[in-house]
């Protein structure tokens, strides 16, 4: 079961079209995944709607009241859209020329079909050090990085914080913090207001956002932290 989803803020403007497009993709792959999230982004598409035709054209957003939706454990703060699915009316080009996309990855020997709202992007090469690897999302999104992560089974990341935030879903697998446990589904918002060091022992992958260099917070870890910028 998923246990951990966007605040209500977040999906209000998720619907109103205003988050950046790399926050835009990993909440629309949460509500993919999440029944939950569905029936509140359906409710708050048709208060929005409605707003719009109803000609409150000053604050078409002006969706604030609560949807009765069951309750679950919910996580992220801030302001972060669910991107419309319009078929273009310009001709689409020949197959040659569209871009390299992958819709599914293996790794470690596992199959992962990736959520919609990615199959459009160009997947970079792959990465690594130790048990973990990385692939950034091929998007321009000014100071905002977007990723796969794997961690191997057994892996760990130092305990560390965060200078700005990062936003992780997690698409296969499980791990854990300090704060809890997590499984496929689970939406994580964290900043600096919060420490952890998270532990997988079957291994995952996440699709990560993040605006800032992370920063380690004990041991020989804290080296790394000159190159914290380099390495989000």
């Amino acid at each position: 079961m998923i246990k951990y989803h966007p605040q209500i803020a977040i999906l209000k403007q998720f619907v109103a079209g205003e988050l950046p497009v790399s926050v835009s993709l990993i909440v629309s792959s949460h509500i993919e995944l999440c029944q939950h999230c569905q029936a509140k982004v359906a409710a708050l598409t048709e208060q929005f709607a409605n707003s719009v035709f109803n000609g409150d054209v000053q604050n078409p957003a002006n969706i604030h009241q609560e949807i009765d939706v069951e309750p679950g454990h919910i996580t992220g703060e801030g302001s972060l859209a669910m991107i419309d699915d319009i078929t273009a009316l310009e001709p689409v080009p020949d197959e040659e020329c569209l871009p390299k996309t992958v819709t599914e990855i293996e790794i470690s020997g596992q199959r992962l079909a990736l959520p919609r709202a990615l199959k459009s992007i160009t997947l970079k090469e792959w990465s690594g050090l130790g048990k973990l690897s990385r692939a950034r999302l091929d998007i321009e999104d000014g100071d905002l990085r977007a990723s796969l992560l794997h961690i191997d089974k057994g892996g760990s990341v130092p305990i560390h914080t965060h200078k700005g935030y990062e936003i992780t879903l997690l698409l296969q697998g499980s791990f854990e913090d300090d704060m809890g446990r997590y499984q496929a589904g689970d939406f994580i918002w964290l900043d600096g207001n919060h420490t952890h060091s998270p532990i997988t022992q079957e291994g995952c992958v996440c699709f990560t956002v993040s605006s800032d260099a992370i920063h380690f917070t004990q041991g020989m870890s804290q080296l790394l932290n000159p190159i914290g910028k380099f390495i989000y």
